[in-house]
């Protein structure tokens, strides 16, 4: 493979360490794409059986591309796709200083790739960049690809199938539906290419003779680029539960004193207080101290980063900080129930992966009632 022909891989390379630690994907999914292929100029090595007709370049038309594949994001940016794709290009010409020549037939490109992908956090819940490189094993096959000199009325064909190892570079734009969890519209642009030369058989006719086997043709820098439009479902995107319904209260019983709440937000993946976040604590507990028998319940949440186990724990010691300071300001500890619920109950839905600086919270709520004892 010609590197210099391959300017995605080297961009590919130099944007890595930009993984960003977030991403809109977790757990399984599938994905599928078709467009247009663009398979590049092929050298052909001159061949001494060939005489005249040997070197020069195969030259194609537009072709079509189609790509299917499951992947599994494991989070903080990280995916992995196994992916099988099949591409077709019609021979339109060969170009070679030595003589004209005319040149028909087809190429068919198919195999499969094992890609690493990358998802940026551009802070859009609307748009999902990515990019990756993979390495694979891809097959080539020439369906009756005809060289022809008009001038001499010679002519060599070439048929079969050939392989060899192969390495991709992906980018992409991930588009979530509205309204539709999990399933996304995807536009990429993949550079695929075989690396090194690719040997098929060959058979030489003359004017007026007979076609003979001459041995194999050397085709060399079998280099793809294609523009892909399709769609990707992830499992493990779920809709935002639906708000509870209201409950009227008895007739024959006095409505109860509404509660009092207050929110303390915290930085990604942290459980740290800031210096505002006290502020409201003691706001919170100097507000219990005008309720006479008072329960105060202290809830914590997380936003949809990471595993629903690491959430799980997050809320926790986010909801202990926030007692903690509740008993600093004087509040008492048996007065205090602490409850966590992860990455449940959303101020703002969103789609797993996604920073959501609102679902990374405390709730504190303070109401007249018997509390602990």
């Amino acid at each position: 493979m010609r590197l210099q022909r391959a300017p995605l891989l080297g961009l590919v390379l130099l944007l890595a360490p930009c993984a960003a630690a977030a991403q809109p994907i977790e757990g399984l999914y599938i994905a599928g794409a078709a467009g247009a292929n663009l398979l590049m100029d092929q050298p052909i090595t001159p061949s001494p059986s060939l005489g005249a007709m040997g070197g020069g370049d195969l030259r194609y038309n537009v072709g079509q591309a189609f790509v299917g594949g499951i992947g599994y994001g494991i989070g903080h940016g990280v995916r992995f796709e196994l992916d099988g794709d099949d591409l077709m290009n019609t021979l339109t010409t060969r170009g070679g200083a030595a003589l004209p020549s005319s040149a028909k037939g087809t190429t068919q490109n198919y195999g499969a790739m094992a890609n690493v992908l990358f998802d940026l956090d551009i802070g859009s819940r609307y748009v999902f960049p990515y990019f990756g490189v993979g390495l694979g094993y891809q097959w080539t096959g020439f369906g009756d690809l005809r060289v022809a000199m008009p001038s001499t009325g010679a002519s060599f064909t070439g048929n079969g199938t050939a392989g060899g190892l192969a390495g991709d570079g992906i980018f992409g734009l991930a588009f979530p539906v509205p309204g539709l969890p999990g399933l996304s519209i995807t536009t990429e642009y993949r550079f695929l290419g075989v690396i090194g030369p690719e040997h098929f058989g060959t058979t030489l006719a003359q004017a007026g003779g007979a076609p003979h086997p001459i041995g194999t043709q050397e085709v060399s820098d079998n280099l793809n680029q294609m523009f892909l439009l399709g769609v990707r479902y992830a499992f493990s995107v779920k809709p935002p539960p639906p708000p509870p319904s209201a409950t009227p209260a008895a007739t024959s019983a006095p409505a109860p004193a509404p509660a009092r709440s207050y929110l303390v937000f915290f930085d990604w993946d942290k459980a740290d207080l800031t210096d505002r976040a006290k502020q409201i604590i003691a706001e919170a507990a100097s507000a219990s101290t005008h309720v006479q028998h008072t329960r105060i319940e202290v809830n914590g949440y997380a936003d949809r980063t990471g595993t629903a186990r690491a959430n799980q724990t997050l809320s926790r010691q986010r909801a202990e900080a926030v007692a903690a300071e509740l008993v600093r300001d004087g509040v008492a500890r048996e007065a205090i129930d602490i409850a966590a619920f992860g990455e449940t109950h959303p101020l703002v839905a969103t789609a797993a992966g996604v920073r959501e600086a609102q679902n990374r919270r405390v709730e504190i709520v303070i109401g007249e009632g018997s509390g602990k004892t």
